[in-house]
This record gives C-alpha cells, structure tokens and sequence, in this order.
C-alpha cells in the first residue's frame, strides 16, 4: 500500500435523535486526522437523517444532517448507536438494504446493531454487552458473540462507544499506509488498536482495571457473578490474599469497600434492566442478586425508587 495514491474514500453516518456523540466523533475525528496527516482529503464523510436538519444527541451537540440518500453511492455507512435502546428511529431495515444492494459496506454501532438483530437475526453478530439483556427479554438471545465487531458479507455489527475508534482505524488501514494509520492512533493516544475479534472488557475479558492483578482478578469474579453474588470471603479466597489487604486495595485503588463495590455493580445493572427492558421488577431483583432489600438498596444509590425511575423514563417532565 506504501506510495499507492487511493481514490476517495466515503463515508456516510446516519444519525436519529438521541445519536451517540463518542461514536459519531470516533469516526469524523480520525476521518479527518487522517485527511491532515495525508494533506489531502483521502476520506470525505456525510451526516445524514430522515428529514435532514440539525439532529441533538444527549450530550447537548447538534449536528446538521441531509435527507437519507435513496441511491447512495459511498463505500461505508456508519449506523450510529442511541441513547434510548428503544428509539423507533433505530429501525433502519429499508435504508440498510438500500446501502448493501449498492455494495456498501454497513457498520452498525451498539443499539443500531441491536436492533438489526432483533429484527433481522442471524448468528454470529454482536452489539454492546448492556444491550444483549435487552435482546435476552426480547428474542431469547443467549449469550451471543461477545467481540468488539463483527464482519458477515456487507454486514459489520459492532460494540460502538469506544470501539468505534478501532473499528474506523481497522477500516482506514484497508486504504492507507499503516503508518498513517499509526500515526492517528498516536494522535489520539490510543495506544493499542484492538483486533475487531478481541472480546468487549465485561464481556467475557479480562479486565485492568487497575494494574492490580489481583484486585482487577477479584472486580472480574464479582462482574461474573451478579445474579449469584459470592461472598467476600470466596472472593478472598479465589483471589488468594487476606481481607485486611482487599480491604486496603480497594480503598487506596477504588475509593471503596468490597461489598459496596460489588452492590454498585449489581445497582447499576439492575438500573440498566430497569430503563431498558420490561421486566418485572422483582424479577431484575433477583437477576441481580437482590432476593430482598432491592428497593431500599437502589433508593440509596439512586435517590428514588425503582418504580419511580422507570416511570421517570417514561413519562419525562
């Protein structure tokens, strides 16, 4: 590839209401370092919604957007991820189909590619690891494939947030030296562009959280264990140090206790069954560990209950 002179390449990212920012600046900034480091526009990209106009995400930024294009004539689409897993906006099938009959190759990014799962189906496919819960309730997903993304003909589905800059850096070195790849890698400090096959941290990897081996070993058991929470002294004696230096660990490292840790693990879980999933409340109790005291726990960490945070979701002021 080294001295090639490539042809434009294309992209367009398709946004609705509530579209993921980290995303969307994890493919227009390496787009455009890319363009800077090659001084010339290797890479031209297009935001595009349903009706065109400025597009809000949650974090307060606007985005001016064109119409869907019904004959596009680009070589990638990114489909972007939502803030709300449930958006009808997200159902994108006629769009998708109109960009892969014209060979485009289609990236869907976290709830995107949750839903062209549900909707779609097909083995192998992956999206991020909060959204498999809410494809568990709906369409009896398993497990399912736990990798950052996911390539099957014209299809990429993919984890987004974070990984969206590794997808876009895997892409960009199909067309340009791998130096100049490297180099937006190193621009961006990230210094590792991670294999689209590497598994999501939380999904089935071991995690650093830390750079302690065994207090990043003891988060990784209490993230597997949630439905059926171990006890501080399995945790001890898996980990194989005494309590008194867990203790000391997660507080110099983590602010934190053990067991408060672990109960804002399996909170924050249940929160995200909670808001994006219909089931029953005691039912997410249980899924997270807490077979009594769940509403008090989460009233605590919260500051309202969990009726009243689904019903807040809901019925928005």
């Amino acid at each position: 590839m080294a001295g090639a002179q490539p042809e434009k390449i294309r992209f367009d990212l398709l946004l609705i209401d509530g579209f993921v920012l980290t995303e969307y600046a994890g493919v227009v900034d390496q787009l455009r370092l890319a363009n800077r480091i090659m001084l010339k526009p290797v890479f031209e990209w297009r935001s595009l919604s349903a009706t065109g106009g400025a597009v809000s995400c949650w974090s307060d930024a606007w985005v001016e957007t064109v119409p869907f294009d019904p004959k596009p004539e680009v070589d990638y689409v990114f489909v972007l991820g939502n803030s709300d897993p449930g958006n009808p906006g997200l159902s994108l099938g006629r769009v998708i189909d109109a960009y892969a009959a014209r060979q485009t190759k289609v990236i869907l990014l976290a709830e995107a590619a949750s839903r062209y799962i549900s909707e779609r189906g097909g083995p192998g496919l992956t999206t991020h690891w909060e959204n498999r819960a809410v494809l568990q309730e709906k369409i009896g997903l398993e497990a399912g494939n736990q990798a950052l993304a996911t390539e099957r003909g014209q299809i990429i589905t993919s984890a987004g947030m974070g990984s969206t800059v590794d997808v876009v850096l895997t892409i960009m070195a199909r067309h340009i030296p791998a130096a100049t790849v490297s180099t937006v890698a190193d621009i961006l400090l990230h210094d590792h562009i991670r294999d689209l096959g590497s598994l999501q941290p939380f999904g089935g990897k071991r995690i650093v959280l830390t750079g302690d081996d065994e207090l990043d070993l003891c988060v990784e058991l209490m993230q597997a264990n949630i439905e059926d929470p171990l006890p501080i002294a399995e945790l001890v004696r898996l980990v194989g140090i005494s309590s008194r230096s867990l203790e000391r660990r997660f507080r110099d490292k983590l602010g934190t206790r053990p067991a408060e840790y672990y109960r804002a693990l399996r909170l924050n879980r249940a929160s995200n069954l909670l808001l994006n999933t219909t089931m029953p409340i005691n039912e997410i109790a249980l899924a997270c560990g807490f077979p009594s005291g769940f509403t008090p726990h989460y009233r605590a960490y919260f500051g309202l209950t969990p009726q009243a945070a689904r019903k807040k979701l809901r019925d928005p002021e």
